[in-house]
């Protein structure tokens, strides 16, 4: 194998959860162009047939498939038509994730339902594919976490906006993300299966200023992340390149963290 085919995701059924939103559109159409065989699922299911038909109208495989992740039934059907579909599953990108707690004086109805989809059904997931992939000696797990499960929140950044303080649930479990991905690491490491998240920084989303400058300043790249900056990473960790590297949280910040 050359280098240039170690690096390579042609081929591979990928399962992306999500596929139509912040992280996930970008994600699907550099995974769709690196020539890897796309499921797309999530409860969105119109949103994302439109994603798959836009994406095969440019000569690439994508599917759309109905996926509730805080259901184990819903999950465990995912997983056995796309074992039914291609016989296989290579690669699973944990990206889908829910946003019902607006402020730190929600009502705790909203931090269970977070909890529900964002902890409990990520565990539900993770486990449904990585028996898969277990039963096949190959693959690799990718979870997309945040800088917002590695410290706290920045209050400074948000100072004269209307965003107001980000809620607490968002950092709780992308700070559990990041240690189940050590947990399946291990535990799915002996059958070949690597498990790696990834933690993104701030994502540009038309944010108010001074949130743009500030956030922006506190990087070392002078910048927010754009639909492109994601996707090199998750490609390289679905790779052959990346047959080593098993548990590891990769910031993908711009140096956020780092400064």
């Amino acid at each position: 194998m050359s280098a240039l085919e170690m690096f390579s995701i042609r081929g591979k059924v990928i399962v992306l959860t999500g596929g139509s939103g912040l992280y996930g559109r970008g994600l699907a159409a550099l995974l769709a162009e690196a020539g890897a065989t796309l499921v797309i699922a999530s409860r969105g299911l119109e949103k994302l047939q439109q994603v798959a038909a836009e994406e095969t109208a440019r000569g690439f495989a994508v599917h759309a498939e109905q996926l509730d992740q805080a259901d184990e039934k819903s999950v465990l059907a995912l997983r056995d038509r796309v074992l039914a579909k291609f016989g296989r599953v290579d690669g699973l990108v944990n990206n889908s994730v829910a946003r019902p707690m607006k402020s730190p004086d929600a009502p705790v109805s909203a931090w269970e339902e977070s909890m529900r989809v964002n902890a409990t059904g990520l565990f539900l997931v993770t486990r449904a594919f990585g028996e898969a992939m277990c039963k096949s000696k190959s693959g690799s797990i990718v979870n997309i976490g945040s800088i917002q499960g590695m410290i706290g929140p920045s209050l400074e950044l948000y100072a004269g906006t209307n965003m107001g303080t980000p809620p607490p649930d968002y950092f709780f479990h992308k700070g559990g993300m990041e240690n189940l991905t050590r947990y399946y690491a291990g535990t799915l490491g002996p059958h070949g299966v690597r498990v790696n998240c990834l933690a993104p920084g701030g994502f540009f989303n038309r944010q108010p200023e001074p949130f743009l400058t500030r956030y922006s300043e506190h990087t070392m790249l002078g910048r927010m992340a754009d639909e492109h900056d994601l996707g090199g990473a998750v490609i390289f960790l679905l790779s052959d390149a990346a047959k080593y590297i098993t548990g590891a949280n990769l910031p993908v910040d711009g140096g956020y963290t780092a400064k």
